[in-house]
């Protein structure tokens, strides 16, 4: 009888435990990010601890990837150097880290030409798991895959520079 109450109580606690489901919310412990550097031309994005890559990830960027951002709907990703200054963690794109785009040389650039410089730029989780058949598909923004999101996440904390390079 005992053994059989055990086993009831153990196989409701597992079955209980399988509904809880996989967090995306991770945590870091390890050396700190002090900088984000986007390769552009590459596909590339690497996490650095000074001058050592932690982590290197392979990015989707904007629709029209060649060349810096200067307006508002023109599909590229921004160049230059940037703060991560903001976190969505109900981002539509599973999670995603602000850039500090656009910065007063993007505004006055944009405004000189009477248009808006945009903003919302992000790095950010995929739109849906057929993501990687159509590679370069986002406004603006550096995709990478969910997972690596969410290490990405734990790992960057706002204020951290982001260098984003031809």
């Amino acid at each position: 009888m005992k053994i059989t109450r055990r086993f009831t109580l153990l196989a409701g606690a597992a079955a209980l435990a399988g509904c809880a489901g996989r967090s995306k919310f991770r945590s870091y412990r390890g050396p700190e990010v002090t900088r984000v550097y986007v390769d552009k031309g590459a596909r590339e994005m690497f996490l650095l601890h000074h001058n050592r890559a932690l982590k290197r990830y392979d990015v989707d960027l904007g629709f029209a990837p060649a060349g810096h951002k200067r307006f508002e709907g023109d599909g590229r990703t921004p160049e230059g150097d940037y703060i991560i200054d903001r976190r969505n963690p109900n981002s539509a794109f599973h999670l995603s880290l602000g850039i500090s785009y656009p910065n007063e040389a993007d505004i006055a650039y944009a405004r000189a030409h009477g248009l808006s410089p945009g903003g919302d730029i992000f790095i950010h989780g995929e739109a849906t798991k057929l993501a990687f058949l159509k590679p370069d598909w986002t406004a603006g923004c550096i995709s990478v895959k969910n997972r690596e999101m969410e290490d990405i996440y734990a790992m960057v904390l706002n204020g951290t520079p982001i260098t984003l390079a031809a």
